[in-house]
């Protein structure tokens, strides 16, 4: 007897669910921004702005779609039925806004920010080397050494993480570390749950201490021109006092086990490869790199020669180096910095620009709140890529800029989905059998985002 074929359309629930849920937030988000649009201009201003909106030419609302579109698959994270992901959305919509002849290849070549995947990619390589090498297992494996009680080893786990996503891309570091904790929990007979939860945590604050912390600081840093020794200067605080909380708040979450007497049992050092000579090799062109990071040499320049100077070794074959690198990212940015640049030629204009300027940018609160809350819709590098070119024309753009670095960056922990690392480290921990709910994460995320923003707004 054949089988029935009405299972097909049950498939497919799923997906389209998620479709008109993602257009459901994109609208009730855009009517909640109409609204405070409203509460800061006043109605009357607010109806003025609207009524000067010139009428839409056929390619400004083709750009306008496909601008909109883009964003709405990121915001989802991919496009159902046809499974098109983040990456697959950024670069149809780049190839549309060719298409439409919103800009010519020579312009949109034009518009990729070589620098930043550059950056990206030279970080990537270093953090394979580093990984494959052994070193980040070795590393944690002396933490464990070290810290005698649950509260001391979360400590460690924030720690580490904070330190090595300031300087080595947090992405990657989420990809290294859950694996590491996991093991080493287990091997503690200790319950993995927390000590999983503060890598996302400590990993979004720690990387934003520096411009190679993650992929929107290197953007911002292109953008604004701020040398990463003021860009150090003026977050790094901010970092360090967002790890401290990271742990306060993920102790007071779990206090059966972080307040309490018991000590940790001594770990049992399982047989590992280690690497010592690439080891050591890596950990001398990473600390050179930073150096000249400091020194003033452009990041990306720095970060790709590192990266090309290891991969020459006899350790590692290349192409094992190459299969750490996340190359849908850099696909994904490339996409974004065309589909932004198109949008930015034919749907603003200067008058638009001065208008959206009435919202009081210029404020840091407000521009604090629009870049956090943009950033929890779309994700933060999409976020400031459309924030761009409002911040520009502000009346301090450096300090303005440091203000959507911290803000897009922290509102990361808000919520489960707030960042790419925090995906990176739920599907990372759920393969080693660890499970972290959006409940469980928010009641740690959404406070520490709001302590977190409030300290950087003070700072800043």
């Amino acid at each position: 007897m054949p089988s029935s074929p009405e299972p097909a359309p049950n498939r497919l629930r799923h997906p389209f669910l998620t479709l008109w849920l993602g257009i459901l937030v994109t609208i009730s988000v855009a009517g909640g921004a109409a609204l405070a649009a409203v509460a800061v201009l006043g109605l009357g201003e607010f109806l003025s702005l609207v009524s000067r909106l010139p009428t839409p030419t056929p390619q400004t609302a083709a750009v306008g779609a496909i601008f909109a579109a883009t964003y709405l698959v990121l915001a989802i994270g991919k496009l159902p039925y046809y499974r098109l992901d983040r990456a697959g959305a950024a670069l149809l919509g780049a190839s549309l806004m060719i298409g439409v002849g919103a800009l010519t290849l020579d312009e949109a070549y034009r518009a990729i920010d070589f620098d930043a995947i550059t950056l990206l990619l030279g970080m990537m390589i270093v953090v394979a080397n580093l990984r494959l090498s052994g070193f980040f297992r070795r590393a944690a494996d002396w933490l464990a050494d070290v810290a005698r009680r649950p509260i001391f080893l979360l400590a460690a786990v924030a720690a580490a993480t904070g330190l090595f996503s300031a300087f080595l891309v947090n992405d990657a570091i989420c990809l290294v570390m859950p694996p590491l904790v996991v093991d080493l929990a287990q091997r503690l007979k200790r319950d993995p749950t927390p000590y999983v939860l503060a890598i996302p945590l400590a990993s979004n604050v720690g990387s934003v201490a520096t411009i190679t912390g993650n992929p929107q600081n290197m953007i911002i840093a292109t953008a604004s021109g701020i040398s990463y020794g003021d860009f150090t200067q003026a977050l790094w605080p901010i970092a360090l006092a967002g790890v401290a909380l990271t742990i306060l708040f993920v102790a007071i979450a779990f206090p059966h086990e972080f307040f309490s007497r018991e000590k940790l049992p001594p770990i049992v050092t399982a047989p590992r490869p280690f690497h010592p000579a690439l080891a050591s090799k890596a950990l001398l062109i990473t600390a050179a790199m930073i150096g000249f990071f400091f020194a003033g040499v452009p990041p990306a320049k720095a970060a790709i020669i590192a990266g090309g100077l290891l991969l020459l070794t006899r350790r590692i074959g290349s192409k094992k180096i190459y299969g750490e690198i996340d190359w849908p990212l850099l696909l994904m940015f490339a996409g974004l910095f065309i589909v932004v640049g198109a949008f930015d030629k034919v749907v603003l204009t200067q008058g638009e620009i001065a208008d959206v300027g009435r919202l009081r940018l210029d404020d840091a609160p407000a521009l604090a709140l629009v870049s956090a809350v943009l950033s929890n819709i779309v994700s933060n590098v999409p976020a400031v890529l459309a924030l761009k070119p409002f911040v520009i024309g502000l009346s301090d753009p450096k300090r303005a800029w440091l203000i959507v670095a911290m803000a897009s960056t922290l509102a990361g922990n808000f919520t489960l989905v707030g960042s790419i690392a925090n995906l990176i480290v739920l599907e990372r921990a759920r393969a080693l059998g660890v499970t972290i709910g959006f409940w469980t994460y928010f009641k740690v995320g959404a406070p520490l985002t709001l302590a977190t923003i409030a300290l950087g707004l003070w700072r800043l």
